[in-house]
C-alpha cells in the first residue's frame, strides 16, 4: 500500500503533529468524501506500507521529525513557486524561508526524495510567460544540485476556484507560445541539471524535452524499496494521471495555505471551521468518528513483490 499525504491538503506543514502521531500509533482513519457515513481505519505498519508520498509546500516543521520514518520509505513533493501573497496568500518567504527548507530537505534525504514542482502555472496580466521564466530559472539555480527533476502543470479551472481565477484574470496561451514557453522551461531545467515531468496535461510536451509524470511513481518507489511493487494505475484520478493506486489520509478544506488557485478549499469558512476541531490526537484529521459512522477496516496489504532466489526459480 503507498500513502499519499496527501493531495487534500498539506499534512507537512500544518499536521505533522498529528501524522507523527499517527505513525507511532500504527493506524489511521479517514472519512471518505463521497460518502462522509462511511470511515475506514487503515494500518501503517512498516509491512503494509511500501512508501509515503508527501505533499507539501512548506515541510519544515516536519524536518525534526523524519527519525519517527525510520522504517518506511517515503519522498517528498515540494511545491516551490515565483508567487507573491496575492496568489499564495499564507506562504513563508520564498528567498528566506522556502528555499533553505528544501535545500535541508534534500541534503537530510538525498536529492532523488525531493521533487520541485512549480506548479500550477498561472498566467495573469502579473504572472506572464517572461515573469514565470525568470522565476523558474532563480529558483533552479538556487536549487541546483539539491534536486533530479521538476514538475509543472498548467492552472485547471473547477468550481472551487473558478471564481478566484476569473477575479485574477487568468487566461491561457495559444498552442504555439504554451510550446515556446515550456522549451525554455525545458532549456532552463536541463542547464541546471534537471529533467522536468508534466503533471496530468492532456498537451504532449516530449517534444519540448518534458515527459509524462507520474508524481506518485511506481519506477522511484521500487528505487527506494529496492523490489518490485505490484501496483496498477489510479483509477481514481484523471485519464491523464499517470501515478499509481494509492491511499489518501488526508481530509477536504483543511489547508491553510491559503492559495488563489486551490481545488481542495471550499472556502475560507469551511477551512477554519474544520481547522477549529483539530486535534492533534484524533485518529481522523480535524474530525472525531461518529456513532452514526459505518467504521470498518480497509483491507491493505503490501505491494512489494517477494525476490525470488535462484534455486526457488527452479534453474
Amino acid at each position: 500500500m503507498i500513502i499519499s499525504a496527501s493531495r487534500r491538503t498539506d499534512i507537512p506543514s500544518y499536521y505533522s503533529d498529528w501524522f507523527c502521531n499517527r505513525i507511532k500509533e500504527g493506524l489511521v482513519c479517514v472519512r471518505n468524501p463521497v460518502n462522509p457515513r462511511q470511515v475506514s481505519r487503515i494500518s501503517l505498519s512498516p509491512e503494509t506500507v511500501d512508501c509515503i508520498v508527501f505533499w507539501t509546500k512548506n515541510p519544515e516543521p516536519m524536518l525534526a521529525r523524519l527519525g519517527v520514518l525510520s522504517a518506511y520509505q517515503y519522498y517528498f513533493q515540494f511545491t516551490l513557486t515565483g508567487y507573491g501573497r496575492d496568489v499564495e496568500r499564507n506562504l513563508p518567504p520564498k528567498k528566506e524561508k522556502l528555499i533553505p527548507t528544501f535545500l535541508k530537505l534534500a541534503e537530510k534525504l538525498g536529492n532523488e526524495r525531493v521533487i520541485w514542482r512549480y506548479d500550477p502555472i498561472l498566467f495573469t496580466e502579473k504572472y506572464t510567460p517572461q515573469y514565470h521564466l525568470h522565476a523558474f530559472g532563480q529558483i533552479a539555480a538556487a536549487l541546483r544540485g539539491y534536486t533530479q527533476r521538476c514538475v509543472i502543470s498548467f492552472v485547471d479551472i473547477y468550481a472551487k476556484n473558478r471564481k478566484n481565477m476569473a477575479a485574477a484574470g487568468a487566461y491561457e496561451l495559444g498552442e504555439i507560445q504554451q510550446m515556446e514557453f515550456c522549451r525554455e522551461i525545458s532549456r532552463i531545467a536541463k542547464a541546471n541539471g534537471m529533467c522536468v515531468g508534466s503533471c496530468a496535461e492532456k498537451i504532449d510536451l516530449q517534444q519540448c524535452g518534458i515527459e509524462h509524470n507520474c508524481c506518485i511513481d511506481k519506477n522511484l518507489i521500487e528505487r527506494l524499496a529496492g523490489c518490485k511493487i505490484n501496483a496498477g494505475k489510479d483509477n481514481n484520478q484523471r485519464t491523464e494521471c499517470g501515478c499509481v493506486e494509492s491511499v489518501d489520509i488526508g481530509t477536504y478544506n483543511t489547508c491553510r495555505n491559503g492559495c488563489l488557485y486551490c481545488y481542495a478549499n471550499h472556502s475560507e469558512e469551511s477551512v477554519q471551521k474544520n481547522c477549529g476541531k483539530y486535534d492533534a490526537a484524533f485518529p481522523i484529521l480535524c474530525d472525531v468518528v461518529r456513532a452514526e459512522d459505518k467504521l470498518s477496516e480497509r483491507k491493505a496489504k503490501s505491494m512489494r513483490e517477494p525476490q525470488i532466489g535462484l534455486f526457488e526459480k527452479g534453474l
